[in-house]
């Protein structure tokens, strides 16, 4: 890769997707290239993630940020996008690194030191491992849509950081500027967010604040 992985995602869903101001929040948030702005938006059709990846595309052209796109390899490409970030039951990273060519980054999430270890050893460039802490449930996760609502998924604990050797480790899941030094003492090399950056009173001011704990710690 011709730059750095940037430490510090900035991670989107489809509620971030129908924020009035999104393009102001991302371009505050995107102010430097430490910083990847994910376009992510799980069952929102083609054509308006491609949209939506040309939104975040722009404000990376403010500050420097990097564009990657969640799941949607065509999409990735279609965008121009420096990187493509894999779901855990996503499609096989050999397969996707054949299709992406040796200069973009990929990652993959994963939920457990064993999954991340799986995905370093297929060749991922980086890795989410979490929740680190408990997190919220994502809607549809159990069965049927309405048993995750209020309620919660439990944490994993920053000490699964230090169990998975030879990739670089993006912690998430509860990740707030107080908890980024305690992901990094663990070994991590960067943090992930989505309500803490893109939900916060003024997001440039917490990106900053991250990114500073980033480089000093």
């Amino acid at each position: 890769m011709s730059t750095p992985l940037p430490r510090l995602h900035a991670i989107t869903n489809s509620d971030i997707l129908a924020l009035s101001d999104l393009t102001e929040r991302a371009t505050v948030i995107g102010r430097s290239p430490d910083v990847a702005l994910h376009a992510r938006a799980p069952g929102v059709p083609g054509r308006m993630l491609v949209e939506f990846a040309e939104v975040l595309l722009r404000a990376t052209s403010v500050g420097g940020a990097r564009l990657f796109v969640n799941d949607r390899v065509d999409v990735a490409l279609l965008a121009g996008a420096e990187g493509v970030h894999l779901p855990a039951g996503g499609l096989p990273i050999p397969k996707v690194r054949a299709l992406v060519g040796p200069d973009r980054w990929i990652g993959r999430s994963t939920h457990s030191p064993a999954e991340a270890q799986r995905a370093a050893d297929e060749g991922a460039d980086y890795v989410f491992l979490g929740p680190i802490w408990e997190t919220p449930s994502h809607p549809g996760q159990g069965q049927g849509r309405e048993r995750g609502r209020g309620r919660t998924r439990p944490g994993i604990g920053v000490t699964a950081i230090g169990q998975v050797r030879a990739v670089r480790i993006i912690a998430i899941g509860g990740i707030t500027p107080d908890r980024v030094a305690h992901c990094l003492d663990a070994g991590a090399y960067g943090v992930a967010a989505i309500t803490s950056l893109w939900r916060a009173p003024d997001p440039g001011s917490a990106a900053a604040e991250m990114l500073l704990l980033l480089k000093n710690t």
